[in-house]
């Protein structure tokens, strides 16, 4: 079970229009010990491993879990603990960086439609096409007559991918200021993971609370009833884990992917 509010106002970890990120707190840990949750994870993974197979033997639908979240929120750690019982070919992992030159000269969508999940799989979006509304409106890289009409296309691009077939999944993995000061020392610390570290993560970072405003406004303006965005707190790692991989499970449950039917006469057949 989940605990919180959806922006549909259903029972469910989410966003009440709208999502007052500065107002919710990312060490929350939704009434669940960490003995419990950890327990529940285990039983998770294993549910999104079985529903992933009925969903690649049926092969009619997809999923796709959008993971968003400032720097060290950790959407690295939700990938490898949800995932953990998945077989590699029935999912795909997306990470959207800069856009390329020939991304560049399609339009925005362009490359998020061709790294869709194909139907039987779960794809993983590690950031996604909402950078296009807010690193493009933080960094300036084009006018608001332009960005603010993304909401928009996203709403009816997303609406279109649930009418074909593709439960959503949206998650903000809502990390403090301090965890994440914390998490960037620890980067900086340990040599074995100084190369996730840029000097322009810090640059970001000193405009902090203006990002958080910045995805608060595109969270409330893209939260709907066929694609709601869940609010994560993601200072505690086991318990962002857990809530989305429960929200996943939630969305398979939903699709309830069945297996084929076999062909007639193999029952009792025996292999000489």
């Amino acid at each position: 079970m989940i605990v919180g509010m959806t922006g549909s106002g259903k029972t469910g970890l989410g966003v009440v229009l709208p999502a007052k990120l500065a107002k919710r707190d990312p060490r929350d840990d939704l009434g669940i010990s960490k003995e419990n949750g950890e327990q529940r994870l285990e039983k998770v993974r294993d549910r999104v491993g079985k529903l992933q197979e009925r969903l690649f033997a049926e092969g009619r639908r997809s999923a796709l879990l959008v993971l968003q979240g400032l720097d060290a929120s950790g959407k690295d750690g939700v990938v490898r603990s949800v995932f953990d019982e998945v077989n590699p070919q029935g999912c795909s992992v997306v990470s959207f960086r800069a856009p390329t030159s020939t991304e560049l000269a399609h339009d925005y969508l362009w490359r998020v439609h061709a790294a869709l999940p194909p139907r039987g799989t779960i794809g993983i979006f590690h950031r996604s096409h909402y950078e296009d509304v807010v690193a493009v409106r933080m960094l300036d890289l084009a006018p608001k007559e332009v960005w603010s009409r993304r909401p928009g296309h996203i709403r009816a691009f997303e609406q279109m991918l649930v009418d074909e077939g593709t439960a959503i999944v949206k998650v903000f993995l809502h990390v403090s200021k301090d965890e994440q000061r914390e998490r960037f020392q620890e980067r900086i610390d340990d040599p074995e993971k100084r190369w996730k570290f840029k000097r322009a993560d810090l640059e970001v970072r000193r405009r902090f609370d203006d990002y958080v405003a910045a995805w608060d406004e595109v969270i409330g303006e893209t939260s709907t009833e066929w694609a709601p965005w869940h609010v994560v707190p993601a200072d505690r790692n086991w318990l962002k884990a857990l809530v989305v991989g429960e929200l996943l499970v939630e969305a398979l449950e939903a699709l309830d992917p069945q297996f084929p039917e076999p062909e007639d006469g193999l029952e009792g057949l025996v292999v000489e």
